[in-house]
């Protein structure tokens, strides 16, 4: 099992929100490229970084802080928010990102998911981020009536090389992981899961692991580690040993 820590930009900096709301966002590190290599030298093996503005805006946004990450040369980046198109899958994946995660166009534009599967195998996940179990798209700013397992079972033939699910309600609150509906999903899907909100101590890391065999690859800590809950060290062992 993999820890994702995770690098949020918004207007260029690295923040973290509370349950998605934009307007409730703590910066940590004006300097992305520098967290990164933080990441890297505590022992993390990959970074997930989400584009917040481009989420919202449906395009790229903090372009310039994502490649200044890529130039860091840390570690290998996933990235997410704002991909909306194959040109855009393409170009990331070719400026050095290693794994792009497609979310909003999971729901309106599943043929993008799967043609950027053919195209760039192993190189693509889907991050599907739900509110009461529906999923909700456009940096969470509108939620559907569709649930989670029903976007994720859509993808089951076709490459998927994660699951990146959210529980918004959890997410940047410090109130712990949703682990029942994270192993649910997980159960459900040949697809890896990788489990992200809410994760603020080394015990949802913990449960976590005790359910590696459902299908859970990995798990992505935010603020977390940033304000030193989570030892960054002690996460490692915990996921890999």
């Amino acid at each position: 099992m993999i820890v994702f820590p995770a690098i949020d930009l918004k207007d260029g900096v690295c923040v973290r929100l509370l349950r998605g709301a934009m307007e409730h966002a703590t910066v940590f590190n004006h300097d992305p490229a520098d967290q990164a290599r933080k990441f890297a030298a505590a022992g993390f093996r990959w970074i997930h970084v989400v584009d917040l503005n481009g989420a919202i805006a449906g395009r790229p946004v903090n372009a310039d802080a994502v490649a200044a990450i890529l130039g860091a040369g840390a570690t290998p980046v996933q990235l997410g928010g704002g991909i909306r198109d194959i040109e855009t899958v393409g170009r990331w994946l070719d400026a050095g990102i290693s794994r792009v995660v497609l979310g909003t166009a999971a729901l309106t534009n599943p043929a993008l998911v799967r043609e950027s599967c053919r195209r760039h195998p192993g190189r693509v996940a889907v991050g599907i981020d739900a509110r009461g179990g529906k999923v909700a798209v456009e940096g969470w700013a509108r939620t559907s009536e569709i649930r989670a397992l029903d976007l994720a079972l859509r993808f089951e033939d076709c490459g998927v090389a994660a699951i990146v699910f959210t529980d918004i309600n959890r997410d940047g609150a410090m109130a712990g992981l949703n682990l029942e509906a994270t192993v649910d999903l997980a159960f459900a899907l040949t697809t890896p899961v990788i489990a992200s909100g809410g994760v603020s101590t080394l015990a949802d890391i913990e449960a976590l692991k005790v359910h590696e065999a459902t299908g859970i690859a990995g798990v992505i800590c935010g603020r977390a580690l940033y304000d030193g809950r989570i030892d960054a060290a002690a996460a490692i062992r915990i996921a890999e040993g």
